[in-house]
């Protein structure tokens, strides 16, 4: 008997890969009343979709083919919706600076050229890296790491705010050989970031993989795709490895939060959900780290400790439909740097990418690294939407008020990989690998926070269980 303790995405992937393997049987454990986590998907009044968690999928590199694979096996590939490097919203991208926003460059004229809020042209971010001595450090953060090679401008206007959207972290306390480990290494290996990838991208070439043999994901390489979602929304994906493992025999058990756990031996985890005891031969957990930290402190303060130690932030997110097209600007969005001192990380506009009708859908984020600073311990909903509203009105000069609204407020859904993040991580497994605990660990807090990371942590997982 496998034990899956959460239902969200890693979670439900684990189970998927498990049944895959033969393996049997699979009990899914849950703690809220749905299986999907933080990807949540909505109708508008008028059809269109309200994203609560992520919204678009990553296309390169072989986690990306990974979850296109995934959903060849669900039966979805007739329900992708992919937005290409030529649509508006892969090319238009902004930052909100000076109270004013600006397209960060996206060809090789804006490259060459300076474009506010650059005084510099970007390409000297390369002359700079160049001639820039390597630092050996074990890690270091993604602002002062960026900073140091490619110029304050570059981390103040680029990176800081590339990191709300990420993770709605603060680029100042975010661990470089985590979350930029390819960039990171490239300076330590080679000595700067741009000779780094250059012998990667030698090294690529030579040991060039064939083309994929499944349709799908060569129709993303031929057709350049950027990112895609799902019709009906993210929450399609989920729903159908929900689907997938039932009929595969898994259980899934809902309203059951677990509360103890007890690892007898190297093969045997007892699991408290509800008033329910679970007997496991392993146990994959996608748990937030903070609550497997708790199951685990009275046999294992030492992986309590460091699992304790991965803080996580909370997002307020208010989806907004006014009548109209209302954007002066078709692109994905907005992005604000913190410097600029905003309540809000930025504003996805929705309709650019899949609206359906006459309406301008929008997703405006805010909180993350700074949601207590900004909007104390228990904000109102009505907070958010006033806030959202706000600056809707102030930046895009969208007036009066939505005809339709949703505000979500995610306590603790993001892990923040702080500075030491990837040596933690590292020692977790570690100490699970020699104290031979029947357990993997899985998801987000470990390997990184999009979708492809998630699945792909699955994946391994599973094939790396003892």
């Amino acid at each position: 008997m496998i034990g899956v303790l959460g239902g969200g995405i890693s979670g439900l992937a684990a189970a998927h890969y498990l049944l895959k393997t033969k393996v049997q049987p699979v009990t899914v454990l849950e703690a809220s009343h749905r299986i999907g986590g933080w990807i949540q998907t909505t109708n508008s009044p008028t059809g269109n979709i309200y994203e609560h968690g992520p919204r678009t999928i990553r296309v390169r590199g072989p986690l990306g083919e990974n979850t296109l694979l995934l959903v060849k096996e669900l039966g979805l590939s007739n329900k992708v919706l992919p937005i290409p490097s030529t649509h508006p919203a892969a090319r238009n991208r902004m930052v909100y600076v000076d109270k004013k926003l600006h397209l960060l460059p996206s060809n090789l004229t804006s490259i060459l050229l300076p474009k506010p809020p650059f005084t510099k042209p970007i390409i000297s971010a390369l002359l700079k890296d160049i001639s820039t001595a390597k630092k050996e450090v074990s890690d270091e953060s993604i602002y002062d790491f960026v900073e140091r090679r490619l110029g304050k401008e570059l981390a103040e206007f680029a990176i800081s705010p590339l990191i709300c959207g990420v993770c709605a972290g603060d680029a100042k306390k975010i661990s470089a050989k985590f979350l930029m480990k390819s960039l990171f290494e490239a300076e330590q290996k080679h000595g700067s970031i741009f000779k780094g990838m250059m012998m990667n991208m030698l090294q690529n070439r030579k040991n060039k993989m064939p083309p994929s043999q499944d349709e799908l994901c060569e129709r993303a390489r031929k057709e350049r795709w950027n990112v895609w979602s799902l019709e009906g929304g993210m929450e399609e994906l989920p729903k159908a490895l929900e689907s997938n493992v039932r009929q595969k025999g898994c259980e899934i058990v809902l309203n059951a939060p677990c509360t103890e756990m007890h690892i007898l031996n190297d093969k045997e985890v007892f699991v408290k959900a509800g008033s329910v005891e679970h007997k496991f031969n392993h146990v994959f957990c996608a748990l937030p780290a903070y609550k497997l930290a708790e199951l685990v402190h009275r046999q294992h303060p030492q992986l309590s400790s460091d699992l304790a130690a991965i803080p996580y932030v909370s997002v307020g997110l208010v989806n907004l439909q006014y009548d109209g097209k209302c954007l002066k600007q078709d692109a994905f969005g907005f992005l604000v740097p913190p410097s600029q001192k905003l309540p809000i990380l930025g504003i996805v506009f929705d309709s650019c990418c899949f609206g359906k009708n006459d309406k301008t859908v929008l997703t405006v984020m805010m909180g993350g690294a700074w949601f207590e600073e900004l909007f104390g311990e228990n904000p109102s909903p009505d907070t958010f939407l006033s806030t959202a509203v706000k600056y809707t009105t102030d930046i895009l000069g969208i007036v009066g008020k939505p005809e339709s609204h949703s505000v979500s407020i995610l306590r603790n859904c993001i892990p923040q990989y702080v500075l030491g993040h990837h040596d933690r991580v590292d020692r977790i497994r570690k100490y699970i690998k020699q104290n031979n605990l029947p357990i993997s660990v899985i998801g987000a807090p470990y390997d990184g926070v999009g979708v492809n990371d998630v699945i792909f942590s699955s994946k391994q997982a599973v094939a790396n269980m003892h």
